[in-house]
């Protein structure tokens, strides 16, 4: 059994900017851990492996700092790390990003399930693993809590507003998966040494995916931002409200009322 689990490394927020003229996040030479969500996906392929067997491989498309997420798949125990880096993929949307994914799930040619976070913590979309399948003509299994496979099919639990349902499908298949599905491991201190020390990165560009250039990056990208900005806040007055703690308890709701936040409360 072959798993593909989708990576995203993603930004720090206090370390990430927007660039003004594209709309896109800045993501060169910015901080960067990979994505919680991907981990518990990560988590899933190895429980998998060691249950049943096979290989893990981790896929992810960003700058080339995005290796050291890729490095870190590694020292948990996958088997192979591809990186999808090239500025030809700046700036894509999810869109352009499934895309890109597909052609290189085309180049490894045989897997059996495809695993990717529900989404990311910088965007939380939830798009890119629905896309994933749509565009590789997979069924998709969404919002799993709980996997298993038997024989030549894989089951998930799916997580609903209001409960949850069994969903069952043959492979290959692709599969979004929930925070709370597991606790992913954490690898020891010679894992980590040797996934830096010894292992290999395969890094993949554009031209080596072939398909159509356009569909790369901000070109290849519907969903573009028409306008960002920063929000100014205004600083208010500051009142210190003084005395015992049923005076200043009154004081506190008599404010709040005359400033229209509280209504229908009587104070005595």
């Amino acid at each position: 059994m072959h798993i593909v689990v989708c990576i995203k490394q993603v930004p720090e927020t206090t370390d990430i900017g927007w660039d003004s003229k594209t709309g896109t996040l800045m993501r060169e030479g910015a901080g960067g851990i990979l994505n919680p969500n991907d981990k518990n996906a990560l988590e899933a392929a190895l429980q998998l492996k060691e249950k049943h067997g096979g290989t893990v491989t981790a896929l992810s498309m960003g700058p080339p700092q995005a290796e050291d997420a890729l490095r870190e798949t590694l020292s948990m125990g996958v088997d192979k790390a591809i990186l999808l880096s090239d500025e030809q993929f700046a700036g894509a949307d999810t869109l352009s990003t499934s895309c890109a994914l597909r052609l290189a799930l085309k180049k490894i040619a045989r897997f059996d399930l495809v695993l990717c976070g529900k989404e990311s913590s910088d965007a939380a979309t939830a798009q890119v693993g629905p896309q994933l399948a749509e565009l590789l003509n997979l069924p998709q299994l969404t919002y799993a809590t709980e996997v298993s496979i038997k024989s030549n099919s894989v089951r998930i639990k799916q997580k609903l507003e209001d409960g949850f349902r069994i969903l069952e499908t043959s492979f290959p298949a692709l599969i979004t998966v929930e925070r709370e599905l597991n606790q992913p491991r954490i690898p020891p201190m010679d894992s980590i040494m040797e996934a830096y020390r010894d292992k290999e990165v395969q890094v993949l560009r554009a031209e080596d995916l072939g398909g159509d250039k356009e569909h790369f990056g901000l070109k290849g990208s519907p969903t573009q931002s028409r306008k960002v900005y920063s929000k100014k806040v205004k600083k208010g007055k500051v009142t210190i409200l003084q005395g015992e703690p049923d005076e200043i308890a009154r004081e506190l709701i008599q404010t709040l009322k005359h400033k229209g936040l509280l209504r229908g409360l009587n104070v005595t």
